[in-house]
């Protein structure tokens, strides 16, 4: 994700890295192109005047544009509900993790405090791994070791299908150890219990977000539109503006089309494209607050543009 200070209007005019114009520039391309031919022919070969009214594509232009502002709002919606989840995600960590060492009597070690920290970062990166179908996260071997480690964990966990639920189950095995042993009251064991239900219900929001995109059908209609009217454009600017067509439709085919692209860049939002969610970032928030509170060293941060190198 790209975060970085407010351009000033010159450099916003030229901006690149980040733009959906590298994207879209051979369509564009191609459509110069395109009103090229159409006003050469009419210039040249076929200069019978045009009978497409401009207000009818006018009206066209409007309705499209209506249209690709609902879509947006639906893509950035489910962009910023994916952004408060993984919100809550750190939230409910830092809760668990605070909970966890400084309630229980007596105190965790410094071994178990690190262990329960680094179980809510793997969490988190298997999360992160599951929302952009990419290799597992490697690094569970690392939180397998400690006095209230299962030893079949490192196992289970390679073989499961949904690896973030799986690490939930083991934080939650290992607050009911703590329960079982007198180490926690009942009262505050629910409290704790409560963060990890916080935690199940971020897994499924996100899980629910990635898997239910906005209806194809309706993309598609918008999409097949954006290009049909880009292609009428030239048609029915040639006669009135002559050898300025190809430059006035690309102008204003880059609007529709740019808009079209960008709806949908954010309708995943848990992507790598440049302005997806920064999910490598987040993790290790996750983890650096945790291991924090745990009073073990962490990692450096990763800043939001980072993310976009370490897919």
């Amino acid at each position: 994700m790209i975060v970085r200070p407010r351009l000033s209007w010159l450099r916003m005019l030229f901006v690149w890295h980040g733009s959906v114009v590298p994207k879209i520039l051979p369509r564009l391309g191609a459509l110069f192109a395109f009103a090229c031919l159409v006003a050469w022919l009419h210039e040249r070969v076929w200069p019978i005047p045009v009978r497409l009214e401009s207000a009818s594509l006018a009206l066209l232009g409007v309705t499209l544009a209506i249209f690709l502002g609902f879509r947006n709002s639906t893509s950035y919606d489910r962009f910023w509900e994916a952004r408060k989840q993984w919100g809550q995600l750190i939230s409910s960590a830092r809760s668990f993790s605070r909970q966890a060492f400084s309630l229980p009597d007596p105190a965790l070690s410094l071994e178990e405090r690190e262990r329960v920290a680094r179980l809510l970062y793997l969490l988190a990166a298997e999360l992160s791994a599951q929302l952009r179908e990419r290799r597992p996260h490697d690094d569970h071997g690392a939180v397998c070791d400690g006095p209230s480690a299962l030893p079949d964990f490192s196992a289970r966990l390679a073989e499961a299908s949904y690896r973030p639920a799986m690490v939930l189950l083991e934080l939650g095995a290992w607050l009911g150890e703590l329960r079982r042993r007198g180490r926690i009251e009942p009262i505050l064991c629910a409290a704790m219990d409560r963060n990890l239900d916080e935690l199940s219900q971020v897994i499924g929001a996100c899980e629910r977000i990635r898997s239910t995109p906005i209806p194809f059908v309706y993309s598609v209609l918008l999409h097949r539109t954006v290009y049909a009217y880009a292609a009428l454009l030239p048609v029915a600017l040639v006669d009135r503006v002559g050898w300025w067509t190809p430059w006035v439709t690309a102008f204003v085919a880059y609007t529709f089309i740019a808009l079209d692209e960008v709806t949908a860049e954010l309708e995943d939002p848990f992507g790598v494209e440049p302005n997806d969610l920064p999910l490598d970032a987040l993790a290790r928030t996750v983890e650096r607050a945790t291991l924090e509170l745990a009073g073990a060293p962490s990692p450096p941060p990763l800043s939001p543009d980072e993310h976009y190198t370490l897919r």
